[in-house]
């Protein structure tokens, strides 16, 4: 009996990088199309960042919230089909089709979706309310909280919730019962963003689903700092008696960074995790699935150990590793779920007990071809040296576009990579993507910058950068037909196209 297929290929492109008159890419017509083409491209995956409501730096790595969708990718288009805007509301909208205007389209969306929420309160689309009553119950347990805290949010602007007066931070219930009676419009109203944002994303979903194209997304191990998770569940992170951080994440100096990273999120206090049964996690990843079809787990060495820098350290060098929860953690998940439908992010300072980890559950790692061949060379992204088992990349969303990296690259390093494939100088980037193709990996992903060989220009971001980054958009003109096809002709050369499997997943 023919063992059945496992091979498949896919984009990674985040839905805030889709085209569209709107200034950042939805979840609406555009988004659909993009299932479309995928589809026609003969893909199987369509891999997106993580999904919350960024703050500050517009990271989709620093969200209000583990749980919560993103209002600024609810779609005007799809507001106005469902009656909650007139179509007169968006005829003079027009945005430049360049990279995002973070502060600008903050103001569009503020105002259409305080528009749609007037129009519904006041009748407008009534039959969305059974449907909006039932989200409400069905995700009160981490809605109730994301909604009061962004809600207060908005009375203290953009102050972070340790600095609110001390009976909110404190979550003193007086304080908590007052605020929900003096900001209950407010409330209700980030209740309905987040109905419509989960309306439109199941949408898309199905018709993913329809198409034969699965989702795969992103977990990060981390929470900010400044979000309902740690707002309203202090017991679970190590915080002192003022509810600062004891110590934050990040990584130790290396290769990349004589400083190391500082990331600064809080740790989690495992042993109260341990105590729950990790149900906080465990309520995560259950509705991360409810989203995507796989998840990558960011930073997956923080479960074997995570570095600890002191709060208030200036850089990641005084850190320590301290051992994470392990196999404890994931055996709570699948006894929950039931299965471990997880890529582990398995990149930087790799010890042997992440990779025991890794394997213990059979989760897939990652390659990242830039990385066989560029900078501190790994031998284990070698082509030669993969396995099934594996997603591999061209680069992910933190490296620089392929055209970009091979620009940059040392004289020795295309030496070495002109001997691993000689005809490179005619084609760098059609050259690392066949390479991915080409591999043994069960899973092969490039980021749509390396699809359509841009340059530095289309990075998405540059870790420890502060300003510009994820502004980049999809240029429309350049998805043509020729590009959809020779990626269809690369997918089916190396037998990556869609089987039943795929599409009956």
């Amino acid at each position: 009996m023919a063992e059945p297929k496992r091979r498949s290929a896919g984009i990674l492109l985040h839905p805030t990088s889709l085209p569209g008159r709107y200034g950042i890419g939805d979840l609406g017509p555009t988004a659909h199309m993009w299932i479309d083409a995928l589809a026609r491209a003969k893909q199987s995956w369509w891999q997106v960042l993580p999904l919350g409501p960024t703050g500050a730096g517009d990271s989709p790595y620093q969200s209000f919230s583990a749980f919560a969708g993103n209002p600024r990718l609810i779609s005007p288009d799809l507001l106005a089909r469902d009656g909650l805007v007139k179509p007169d509301d968006l005829r003079d909208v027009r945005f430049d089709a360049g990279p995002i205007d973070f502060d600008n389209v903050a103001k569009f969306k503020s105002w259409l979706l305080d528009r749609a929420w007037q129009n519904f309160r006041s009748g407008g689309a009534d039959r969305l309310g059974g449907e909006f009553e039932q989200f409400g119950r069905t995700e009160a347990p981490w809605l109730d909280d994301f909604a009061l805290f962004m809600a207060i949010k908005s009375v203290h602007g953009t102050a972070g919730w340790r600095d609110w007066p001390a009976p909110l931070a404190r979550r003193e219930p007086a304080a908590l019962d007052a605020a929900r009676r003096d900001l209950a419009d407010a409330i209700a109203q980030q209740r309905f963003q987040q109905f419509l944002f989960f309306r439109q994303w199941d949408e898309l979903r199905r018709h993913a689903r329809a198409r034969g194209i699965r989702l795969l997304g992103d977990v990060p191990i981390f929470v900010a700092a400044d979000s309902a998770d740690v707002w309203s569940h202090p017991e679970l992170f190590l915080l002192d008696a003022d509810r600062r951080p004891r110590f934050v994440a990040g990584v130790p100096p290396d290769y990349f960074s004589a400083t190391g990273q500082l990331w600064g999120n809080p740790l989690y206090d495992w042993d109260a995790h341990r105590a729950t049964g990790f149900a906080w996690w465990i309520a995560r990843l259950r509705a991360a699935l409810r989203q995507v079809d796989l998840v990558r787990l960011d930073h997956f060495r923080g479960f074997a150990a995570a570095w600890h820098i002191p709060f208030g350290a200036p850089t990641a060098e005084s850190g320590e590793w301290k051992p994470g929860p392990g196999a404890e953690l994931f055996q709570a998940i699948q006894r929950a779920l039931g299965r471990l439908p997880l890529v582990a992010e398995d990149l930087g300072l790799i010890t042997r007990d992440v990779h025991q980890l890794r394997d213990q559950f059979a989760l897939p790692g990652m390659a990242i071809l830039q990385f066989a061949f560029g900078g501190a060379v790994e031998s284990r992204f070698l082509p030669h040296n993969h396995v099934r088992n594996l997603v591999v990349y061209t680069g992910t969303h933190d490296n620089d576009t392929t055209l970009g990296w091979w620009r940059s690259l040392a004289d020795s390093e295309r030496t070495f990579l002109r001997r691993y494939a000689p005809h490179v100088d005619s084609d760098p980037v059609g050259t690392l993507l066949r390479l991915a193709w080409g591999s043994v990996a069960d899973f092969a992903i490039v980021p749509m910058q390396d699809v359509l060989g841009l340059d530095s220009d289309a990075r998405m971001n540059v870790p420890g950068a502060p300003d510009g980054n994820w502004r980049w958009r999809c240029p429309e003109a350049l998805v043509t037909t020729e590009v959809i096809n020779h990626l269809a002709d690369l997918t089916e050369l190396f037998n990556r196209q869609p089987g039943p499997e795929i599409k009956d997943a």
